[in-house]
């Protein structure tokens, strides 16, 4: 059998002709020569390099369609009936009394009311993505990339001097915010070269900033096709890397003539070394930050326990590691698919590297998992695994997927449209939403006024909560920082292998 996806895929709607397939090549196993189909090969042929990244972006997420041999399904949950950890009282210990609060940072503690963060995204509706956010008491990220998207963003002399997106996105979370958790700014190398960090910490009252070295559907950095010239020139003019250089006399000359190449922009990848990043974690504060977060993948394992322990020299606050199976919305299909660790044994020899580090007296940073998590029971087993290691879970297309589904469903009430499977429920936003009430109880009547989206960012957050309740009381553990892997219970060889530290080539202790 073959894990991988054949040559149709979400990535560009392509479709093998036939449904008899040859797995190792993904290819029809009868290939014809009159053909009319759209594979991923019959694409190529027209769209050349360019369906090396999907063509489904825009106003879609994209994930991973890899069928990876082990997964967080290979494990079932625990349960116990004698005894009961972290209540006292027997009247208390019900799903309602299982505490989910948890705390991390150095210098400025921050405390969630879910072990939940919602990773960085600056697309689709992402003004309901942190607004629900703040409302839920969960970290959120502001991605990547941000001044891109912003027509009224200003850069004099390659330095980012205005960028009023920003203060939205903030304004967002920071007009729900109800004392639990954070708004985060991630900045990759392009946006620190044009001084994003400095300019939302100092003019836009950002408090925390995420420094990205990389995520599991994107290992490196996208190239992005340009149209033309002129387009090309801007673009270096922001400090974009161009290819070819748009400023030579001989490319322009080539393409006034029709024979140049097409031109693409490129961003940077970090080089960062120990000294450097210390340095720059120093500036960070020096500019106002509170706290600082790290981005991090499925890389080699010794690159893994280097950023760990730059983390520990340098006190950083937490770090997301995202592992194969996520998505994203501009990642190559093939490094998609085909590239990292699987979130679980990246989750793995993470925790190994903890338990290490913990020895040496380290100070941890918290650490979060990412990558494929949607429902209460995939959350229950990653912060299980995490053998105490590991604070939060990242829901990042999933929260997305509330948000959209909230707004959409909004706009159906208000065009009376609603699909029939919710609309034998009522036509109101009150009958409709049923966790409304939630929210009514936090913020007073005013909470029939948010917009849909946000609502429906609250309560699938809700819904996560409520579930992990339910399994925190199943075990007789009713404190999230009690929850370990002695919850899980292996299913197949694989999952047993993990557990024994002997399903990687290498071991990791």
């Amino acid at each position: 059998m073959s894990y991988s996806p054949s040559l149709s895929s979400g990535f560009t709607q392509g479709k093998n002709r036939s449904r008899f397939l040859s797995p190792q090549s993904g290819m029809c196993s009868l290939c014809t020569a009159d053909c009319d189909s759209v594979c991923e090969l019959a694409q190529a042929a027209v769209l050349g390099s360019q369906t090396v990244y999907p063509t489904t972006t825009g106003n879609n997420q994209i994930a991973s369609e890899k069928d990876y041999p082990i997964d967080f399904s290979h494990f079932n949950i625990n349960g116990r009936v004698f005894g009961a950890q972290g209540v006292d009282n027997p009247e208390d210990a019900t799903i309602y009394n299982v505490n989910l609060e948890c705390t991390y940072g150095a210098h400025n503690p921050v405390t969630m009311a879910l072990p939940i963060i919602l990773p960085a995204l600056i697309k689709l509706n992402w003004q309901d993505y942190f607004s629900g956010a703040a409302m839920a008491g969960v970290t959120c990220v502001i991605g990547e990339h941000a001044r891109n998207n912003d027509p009224n963003c200003i850069i004099e002399s390659g330095v980012t001097t205005a960028c009023p997106l920003y203060k939205q996105a903030l304004d967002c979370f920071r007009r729900y915010d109800r004392g639990y958790a954070q708004i985060v700014v991630q900045c990759n190398l392009e946006d620190i070269r044009s001084g994003i960090p400095q300019l939302v910490l100092q003019k836009y009252g950002a408090e925390a900033i995420e420094i990205k070295f990389g995520q599991a559907a994107k290992g490196t950095q996208p190239v992005i096709r340009i149209k033309d010239l002129e387009t090309a020139l801007k673009q270096q003019k922001m400090g974009n890397i161009v290819h070819p250089d748009p400023s030579k006399p001989e490319i322009q000359e080539a393409y006034r003539n029709g024979v140049c190449p097409n031109f693409a922009s490129y961003s940077r990848l970090p080089m960062w070394t120990e000294e450097s990043l210390a340095e720059y974690i120093t500036s960070l504060r020096e500019w106002g930050a509170k706290n600082i977060y790290f981005k991090m993948a499925g890389y080699d394992l010794a690159d893994i326990e280097r950023v760990l322990r730059i983390a520990c020299d340098n006190q950083v606050d937490m770090i997301t590691f995202d592992g194969a199976g996520g998505g994203s919305g501009y990642s190559p299909s093939k490094m998609m698919n085909e590239w990292s660790l699987p979130t679980i044994c990246l989750e793995d020899a993470v925790v190994r590297m903890c338990k290490r580090l913990k020895a040496e007296n380290a100070t941890l940073p918290a650490i979060v998992m990412t990558g494929g998590f949607a429902s209460e029971d995939h959350v229950f087993k990653g912060l299980a695994y995490g053998d105490g290691h590991v604070l939060g879970i990242g829901l990042c297309r999933a929260a997305m997927a509330a948000a959209m589904t909230g707004k959409n469903i909004g706009e159906a009430i208000q065009r009376g449209d609603i699909p029939k499977q919710y609309a034998k429920l009522g036509s109101t936003v009150e009958e409709l939403f049923a966790d409304l009430p939630d929210l009514r109880a936090l913020y007073g009547v005013e909470a029939n006024s948010f917009s849909t989206g946000t609502i429906g960012v609250f309560s699938y957050l809700n819904k996560i909560a409520f579930g992990l309740r339910h399994f925190g009381a199943l075990n007789r553990k009713f404190d999230v920082g009690l929850w370990d892997k002695s919850d899980l219970i292996p299913l197949t060889h694989d999952a047993r292998a993990l557990l024994n530290n002997s399903w990687f080539m290498h071991p990791v202790e």
